[in-house]
């Protein structure tokens, strides 16, 4: 019988379901029916952010799948993300209160600093003046308040390589309980696993089918071949049976159905060590916030310490 894996226990003592609903792009006229699609195939773990612009209509939907009893608030997992534009301490209560007033919820169950990038307030496009120096232990401690108050339940980062993660840990009173970056077979961040798992930090894998790229890759598609699976299935398998949770994207019901039918059997061994074989290449690499003249980071190799 497979080892299910449907939750990760946290540094919290919280149980983060292993599963999630990504939400990143999908358009605003669309993600109310994919959510209640999903909550009714069985997700119970949705992943928000502020910067995704769809928060309001994400609101709607909750309010009406708690109301019309077809899921408890307590069932659900429902993480959101600090933008860049409210790193400083005074509006890193704003943000998240506007965050709670669009999802119509009293509280979240984990806030993440979306990128260790801090931008003026108030910035949209791409004017390489919008970058200021980061503060990332003043924006932490506003946060570790919101944990204090109860109204995030978890708090955690987002982008943050196992450097810049050592660096928060040396000054944080609460530690993070997450870091969500990407992951999948095609950018497993081996260094970055051993280091959160000795630390008591999970990593949640965004892009976890790596924008479809990994989906195509030989080893994938032997792999998913002899367990008479699809790519996506193995992919997403691959993720929970490494030990860290996964968010994929999808606004397309069979799609969805087809993501959450992994629980029920597993990888062996002998082929779980063949992704050990694929070449590795961060396909997400950040350089909207990287700029040569104008940004604290000046080269993508700052921005991921090389890693």
């Amino acid at each position: 019988m497979a080892n299910a894996i449907r939750f990760f226990d946290l540094n919290t003592g919280a149980k983060m379901p292993s599963l999630g609903l990504g939400t990143y792009r999908s358009d605003t006229h669309l993600v109310g029916d994919v959510l209640i699609s999903a909550i009714k195939i069985g997700y119970r773990h949705i992943d928000c952010a502020q910067m995704y612009g769809n928060e309001k209509e994400i609101g709607d939907a909750l309010k009406n799948l708690c109301n019309d009893g077809i899921v408890k608030r307590d069932e659900l997992w429902i993480t959101s993300k600090l933008w860049c534009t409210d790193h400083e301490p005074e509006d890193v209560p704003k943000a998240f209160d506007k965050t709670l007033q669009d999802l119509q919820l009293d509280y979240l169950d984990l806030y993440l600093m979306h990128w260790p990038v801090s931008m003026k307030k108030g910035s949209v496009g791409s004017d390489p003046e919008k970058f200021t120096t980061p503060n990332i232990p003043s924006t932490w401690k506003a946060m570790e308040a919101l944990y204090d108050s109860g109204k995030a339940r978890a708090i955690g980062v987002s982008n943050f390589s196992s450097k810049k993660l050592g660096e928060l840990l040396e000054v944080a009173r609460i530690h993070p309980a997450v870091n969500q970056v990407e992951l999948h077979p095609q950018w497993q961040q081996a260094k970055l696993h051993s280091f959160c798992k000795s630390k008591g930090i999970h990593l949640t894998g965004y892009a976890p089918l790596g924008r479809q790229k990994v989906l195509e890759h030989s080893i994938v598609n032997m792999v998913a071949e002899k367990l008479g699976k699809t790519p996506a299935q193995v992919v997403l398998r691959w993720g929970i049976q490494m030990g860290h949770s996964v968010v994929p994207k999808s606004t397309n019901r069979m799609r969805i159905q087809e993501n959450f039918n992994i629980f029920d059997w597993s990888i062996p061994d002998n082929l779980f060590a063949k992704f050990s074989e694929i070449e590795q290449e961060r396909l997400l690499k950040g350089t909207a916030f990287v700029h040569k003249t104008h940004g604290f980071y000046k080269t993508i190799e700052e921005l991921w310490d090389g890693e």
